[in-house]
């Protein structure tokens, strides 16, 4: 029989809430997410409507039906000099390098003008990145602009900036819930802590869910949240998917830990001489894009941005590319995000998902594996890797399979536990045994 907490942790939690400084927390969160959604509502916006202009409104106006294969070589390079000029002359570098992951710490209020520049310069304009990172930083900071204290504790302070996160990067996610299972997950806590973290975080993110969904109705603005409209339709999974699904995810894991290292090493090397590196990399982004172009017949977008738009459609359609073209899309998008992540601002988590069901949608020619089980395996195996917190890797997941989650439930987790373990053993260094301990 299952036993409750501890009687200590029982009375600390209720000593907690009846607090009136835990009261006032709770309050200045619910507060805070009014403001947060708003401008996350109007950054998501703004990200959206300038990456139309730039591969879609723009080739339009020059008489091209789509952008040609040389169209993100111009693109990145300005790209990457813009977001080089705001990474180095602003306060706060841009924010959070996507090659160390999302970046969980409050952002002081002084350096979101240097995270939102160098954001829109990045994701617009073709960097394969998402804009989860700058989302969540955004929201930490206005959130502790709110408050404006100097003598706010650290702890407070590091409690509401995980709230204004959660409101932020629900607007994207469109779920709160997901953005509080993410955070919590992320900051590895429990006990009284936990509810320390959990209550501001589902507070914050449903408040501004509502202000975001309804003023988004009103005012007609797209925000394109992640989500896929379709999904392909199949049976539950059998036996033949899992026999093709836990290998996919291991080799998911396989190709995306070695990329996160890559592009770990790489920001090391950029933060050196930012500016010229910068810029040479965002170069390199384009290259990689037009070559997919010129190798596919393609077009160029699908190798650059997040790939948030053609994951919809890839689950829609995944007939529609053939086997060479995924795999080329893999690697060259692949390859762009490494150096995305090395060197520009943005979130690591849309293209890992992205990548992941590319690379399983290649080999749903094999015997008993469908389009169905590959985008879960995809999803899964994608996000649990590079996130490194299953659980939000399998929220995730299921939020974006909608209606078909409850069949896939089971491929989902073990494709998400099978390619974390994978990652981790991969990162983890094996020990090398002594001369002097082989001759024992």
């Amino acid at each position: 029989m299952a036993q409750g907490p501890p009687a200590t942790e029982t009375a600390q939690l209720g000593e907690l809430l009846r607090g009136r400084s835990f009261r006032m927390l709770l309050l200045v969160s619910a507060l805070a997410g009014i403001p947060v959604s708003l401008l996350a509502f109007g950054f998501v916006s703004l990200e959206h409507w300038l990456q139309h202009g730039v591969w879609e409104w723009l080739p339009h106006q020059l008489g091209r039906s789509g952008p040609p294969w040389w169209w993100p070589l111009p693109a990145l390079l300005l790209g990457g000099v813009l977001a080089a000029l705001s990474i180095s002359r602003l306060p706060g570098r841009g924010g959070h390098v996507p090659a160390h992951g999302l970046g969980l710490h409050a952002t002081p209020p002084a350096a979101l003008p240097g995270i939102v520049l160098a954001a829109l310069a990045s994701l617009p304009l073709g960097a394969v990145l998402g804009p989860e990172a700058p989302l969540m930083a955004l929201g930490s900071g206005v959130a502790l602009l709110c408050v404006a204290r100097r003598d706010l504790p650290e702890r407070a302070r590091n409690v509401l900036g995980a709230a204004g996160a959660a409101a932020a990067i629900s607007v994207i996610f469109g779920d709160p819930l997901v953005a509080g299972v993410l955070l919590i997950e992320a900051a590895g806590v429990g006990g009284p802590q936990l509810s320390v973290l959990l209550l501001p975080c589902l507070l914050a993110g449903g408040v501004g869910a509502l202000v975001f969904t309804g003023f988004g109705r009103w005012s007609g603005f797209e925000i394109g949240a992640l989500n896929l409209p379709t999904v392909p339709a199949d049976h539950p999974p059998a036996v033949g998917d899992f026999l093709w699904g836990v290998p996919l995810a291991v080799l998911i894991a396989c190709c995306a830990v070695p990329a996160v290292q890559l592009a770990g090493r790489l920001a090391d090397l950029v933060e050196r001489r930012t500016v010229p590196a910068t810029v040479a990399c965002a170069t390199a982004v384009g290259g990689c894009a037009a070559l997919y172009a010129l190798t596919t017949g393609r077009s160029s977008a699908e190798a650059a941005l997040s790939g948030q738009a053609t994951l919809a459609q890839l689950a829609a359609t995944p007939h529609a590319w053939s086997v060479g073209a995924l795999l080329a899309l893999v690697a060259f998008k692949g390859s762009a995000w490494v150096l995305s992540m090395g060197s520009l601002r943005g979130g690591p988590i849309f293209p890992a998902l992205f990548l992941g069901t590319a690379l399983a949608m290649a080999l749903i020619g094999l015997p008993g594996f469908g389009p169905a089980p590959a985008l879960a395996v995809g999803l899964a195996a994608g996000g649990a890797t590079v996130l490194r917190l299953p659980l939000s890797a399998i929220v995730l997941a299921t939020l974006l399979l909608g209606k078909d989650a409850a069949d896939q439930l089971p491929l989902v987790i073990v494709s998400a536990v099978a390619a974390f373990a994978t990652g981790e053993l991969l990162r983890t260094p094996v020990a090398r045994v002594g001369r002097s301990d082989r001759r024992r």
